[in-house]
């Protein structure tokens, strides 16, 4: 698979400080055997959960934004395998796949391409063939019933997430529709208009192409909303919002209800503490997306 690199037990070894009388998750995590038949190894795995990373910032550049979440994985890993394996979370439930890494596409850019607006039209492009990887890769995951734990990548991935996950889940005839619900914990929407793929526009183009179905953003900052986006949203009865200020700063300890008729499988969007060696993307938290069980 093109881009993306399988992870081995020697690259767990080298990323985990072994220590006496303690183990560690990096011990713990189970690894794809053979990358070339991942498929197999996938669907016969007992792990419930595939834990793999996304290392780019195209999508955020596209967006005219500060690049640096393609160091997040890097930094997520590190740090993940040498937590303790316990009864709380032995390691064993997940599967370390392994790790897109965009950077050949990067460096093409910048090497090549004239001038901002130049550069802007080549970073959406860009994100285009990253959507096909990430998407070809989670669509498999999710029909062999196994979750996706995504780290890293700027927010434009959400979209082939969703797209991934639809499709597969309803190929495993889990679903009449390929279609999903997400709840997104940030303080923009991400729903900027149609105007090439970038981190600012995932959901707006994965409810154009009908694989969203409902949408709500929890943590939301009014200052970060454009009036045409908040005018779009107010019309829209399938997307909701909860605001920061009033749901977390305000006293209010009803944080989210699900819209009536709610159900199926939802995307969630969580921002993470950030990580001291990574630079923040708009100077907030980087995300992680993850698909929760209905």
């Amino acid at each position: 698979m093109k881009y993306f690199t399988w992870y081995t037990r020697q690259d767990l070894a080298s990323l985990t400080r072994l220590r006496r009388f303690e183990t560690k998750l990096g011990e713990r995590l189970q690894v794809i055997g053979d990358p070339q038949q991942w498929e197999s190894a996938l669907q016969q795995s007992s792990a419930r959960y595939v834990l793999l990373g996304i290392c780019e910032d195209i999508g955020v550049r596209g967006n005219d934004g500060i690049p640096g979440s393609a160091t997040a994985w890097q930094s997520f890993l590190a740090a993940f395998c040498n937590l303790q394996s316990n009864d709380f979370l032995s390691g064993e439930e997940l599967l370390l796949a392994g790790s897109f890494d965009f950077s050949e596409m990067t460096a093409l850019i910048e090497q090549n391409a004239q001038g901002p607006e130049e550069k802007i039209t080549a970073w959406r492009h860009a994100v285009v063939t990253i959507d096909d990887a990430v998407e070809e890769l989670v669509r498999v995951i999710a029909l062999h019933g196994k979750i996706p734990v995504v780290i890293g990548g700027g927010h434009n991935n959400a979209y082939p997430l969703i797209k991934g996950v639809a499709k597969g889940l309803y190929k495993a005839e889990q679903l009449p529709l390929a279609q999903i619900n997400c709840i997104n914990l940030d303080a923009h929407t991400d729903y900027r208009p149609i105007e090439g793929r970038h981190s600012g526009n995932a959901f707006r183009y994965a409810e154009e192409d009908g694989y969203l179905q409902k949408y709500c953003v929890i943590g939301m900052h009014e200052n970060y909303l454009p009036q045409n986006i908040w005018i779009d949203i107010v019309n829209n009865p399938f997307i909701d919002l909860r605001f920061l200020r009033r749901y977390f700063l305000c006293g209010r300890k009803e944080v989210f209800c699900p819209q009536p008729g709610a159900r199926g499988r939802f995307l969630l969007m969580i921002l993470i503490p950030a990580l001291n060696s990574i630079w923040i993307v708009l100077r907030t938290p980087y995300r992680a997306p993850i698909l929760l069980p209905a």
